[in-house]
């Protein structure tokens, strides 16, 4: 964890970067009192959906925990549409893009499934199990795979090794 925290500054530092040159091209494309306009349209935007789909998640948290089901569907899908909300809250071009399409419901569907799989990697597997429930398992039916023989072993006599005996040392 901490080697990718290390790229953070650079990344935070290329993504500033280019924010700039996306408002450069579009306010030579379409103006600069155009462009600021659709920044700062953007940020209202996700403003707005920051505080919809907050209460949504949390709604749906509190639904899941009083059925009696895990609630790791219902807390990843409200994960991915708070950070979508929060890109278009941010302002820039780039960030309220991505926010955007966080917010599209096929590309919604892609990044919650990012978000459980990176989230079971992490975790135990029981506490996977908590948060999203038994997991399911592909079955392939075809010819068995050949199992790997136990090898066999090594013992070292006087420096030399004899292998596939067990040979009593010499006294």
């Amino acid at each position: 964890m901490r080697r990718g925290l290390r790229f953070v500054p650079l990344a935070l530092l290329l993504a500033v970067v280019l924010e700039l040159a996306v408002f450069v091209g579009v306010g030579r494309a379409l103006g600069y009192g155009a462009a600021v306009l659709l920044v700062f349209a953007a940020s209202l935007l996700g403003l707005v959906l920051l505080r919809r789909e907050g209460m949504r998640a949390w709604r749906g948290f509190r639904s899941a925990a009083a059925a009696g089901q895990p609630p790791g569907g219902q807390v990843t899908d409200g994960l991915v549409g708070l950070a979508g909300a929060l890109l278009l809250a941010v302002p820039g071009l780039v960030s309220g893009l991505i926010g955007l399409l966080l917010l599209v419901p096929p590309v919604r569907r892609l990044a919650r499934a990012g978000v459980r799989r990176a989230t079971e990697r992490r975790v135990s597997s029981m506490v996977a199990g908590d948060l999203f429930g038994p997991r399911t398992v592909r079955v392939r039916q075809g010819a068995p795979q050949p199992t790997p023989q136990p090898e066999q072993p090594v013992v070292v006599d006087g420096g030399r090794a004899i292998e596939g005996e067990i040979v009593e040392p010499r006294h």
